[in-house]
């Protein structure tokens, strides 16, 4: 008998699952880039205006640092809740604090006008961004994995995933649309602020789709069953627990996975505007365009690779994008130091594409590693405890690297070592492709309960 995550389910019920998570993680996403493409282009001197140039981005940065400090508390807090209660409702509140802190950012007075409570403030916001982005990435995720096809899972579970090229597109085209209308003058007094604004409207639109969707059926007969046979309460009441018990090792790989992931992407589209604009000479209208029409294509992308790692395995596609990945980053910084706009977009484009061949099929192979009692928190544990110390250090430590070394040979190591440490985590990991997710909760539950019947036989 098929399983209940194996039937696939109605196709007008499983699009509209995609799209509320799509829509969904497109706004998180605007929002959280939003501010990282902010503070390489204007927070220095708003909110650091007393620093050297460089040292004011590096300050600027390190905001935007902080960000990813609170993910990893954000994923513990919602991966508890949503292991408990269901996905729906942890993602509904995770836009809401999202959005809020967005739009809080578009109204903050500067360093002039109240002084050094200015970065304190945006720090706090920054904050909320981070903890609420570090739930809402794994409640989207499974929320389409826990309700598509298992065998085009890869794909469908991919879509999410495209929010962050969506995000990064809407973000950077509306500050690209805005540098091209405004002088600097205007634009560093009043123009940032309209994207942060805009997000009050963006975050309206989400909610309204997202309340729409139904809860995860997968999790709906985990939580039923459980009732039933009154499971564990360690394991219902502490889902992380669980995790660091029966699943370290998966942790410990998604983790190395996330490294050459996270740490090109932010170099590729972050630390780009500030390479480009002071290395290569190229102006900030130039570096911006590069990037939205690069986030375009990698937006396309990702299904694609989502749709291969359905027929080759999840293993194979990462490990292509983190081995490519690495191999561009001395031709991707070559191309840039030209100045040519043509030759900045190539780099971006395909560092992206490389990238989505590890991003896409990133969806399905974490929901694959994890029951469904305790997969919330494992998956949202494992990608956003590595962010800490990949995406969040990465623009500073890159522009760190640029201001005593003065060359992107450094930078491009730096990428590279990264490569490395995701092709080893990713190669020690065992194929998830053909798991069943319903299959995926017994066999947790077998493993659950065999240190229980050893220590009941040894008594």
């Amino acid at each position: 008998m098929a399983s209940a995550s194996s039937a696939p389910p109605p196709a007008a019920n499983l699009k509209r699952i995609v799209t509320a998570s799509l829509i969904g993680t497109t706004i998180e996403w605007y929002d959280f880039f939003l501010y990282g493409s902010a503070a390489a282009l204007v927070f220095n001197k708003l909110f650091f205006p007393d620093s050297d140039p460089l040292v004011g981005t590096l300050l600027s940065f390190l905001t935007y640092a902080v960000g990813f400090a609170a993910r990893p508390l954000g994923a513990l807090v919602f991966g508890h809740y949503g292991d408990r209660l269901g996905r729906k409702k942890l993602l509904v509140l995770s836009l809401l604090l999202m959005g809020g802190a967005t739009f809080a950012i578009g109204l903050l007075p500067t360093h002039a006008t109240i002084g050094t409570a200015a970065p304190v403030l945006l720090t706090v916001l920054r904050l909320v961004q981070g903890f609420a982005l570090g739930g809402e990435w794994g409640g989207a995720v499974l929320l389409v994995s826990e309700h598509g096809d298992a065998r085009r899972r890869g794909f469908w579970a991919s879509w999410p995933q495209t929010g962050a090229p969506a995000g990064q597109l809407l973000a950077t085209g509306v500050l690209s649309l805005l540098t091209a209308l405004l002088s600097d003058a205007a634009f560093t007094s009043w123009g940032w602020r309209v994207p942060f604004l805009l997000s009050g409207v963006l975050v309206i639109v989400g909610l309204w789709i997202r309340l729409s969707v139904d809860e995860s059926p997968v999790f709906q007969q985990a939580l039923a069953q459980a009732e039933a046979r009154k499971a564990d309460a360690a394991t219902e009441k502490l889902p992380l627990v669980a995790v660091l018990r029966h699943h370290w090792r998966d942790v410990l790989v998604a983790m190395g996975a996330r490294m050459a992931e996270n740490i090109s992407y932010y170099v590729i589209t972050a630390f780009i505007l500030v390479y480009a604009t002071t290395s290569a000479g190229v102006s900030k209208q130039t570096a911006l365009n590069a990037v939205l029409i690069a986030s375009a294509v990698h937006f396309a992308v990702i299904p694609l690779w989502g749709a291969l790692s359905d027929r080759v395995g999840r293993r194979p596609v990462y490990l292509l994008g983190a081995a490519g990945v690495g191999l561009w980053m001395f031709p991707f910084f070559s191309l840039i130091d030209t100045g040519g706009f043509g030759n900045l977009l190539i780099a971006v484009t395909v560092g992206l594409v490389l990238h989505g061949a590890m991003y896409a099929p990133q969806a399905a192979f974490f929901s694959e590693m994890f029951a469904t009692r305790m997969r919330y928190s494992g998956a949202s544990i494992g990608a956003q405890f590595a962010s800490v110390a990949a995406g969040a250090p990465a623009p500073l430590i890159a522009t760190a690297l640029l201001a005593d070394y003065g060359s992107s040979t450094p930078i491009a190591l730096y990428v590279i070592a990264a490569a490395v440490l995701t092709l080893v985590a990713v190669g020690a990991a065992k194929e998830t492709r053909h798991r069943d997710l319903t299959d995926v909760t017994a066999t947790a539950d077998a493993e659950a309960a065999a240190p229980r019947a050893a220590d009941a036989r040894s008594t």
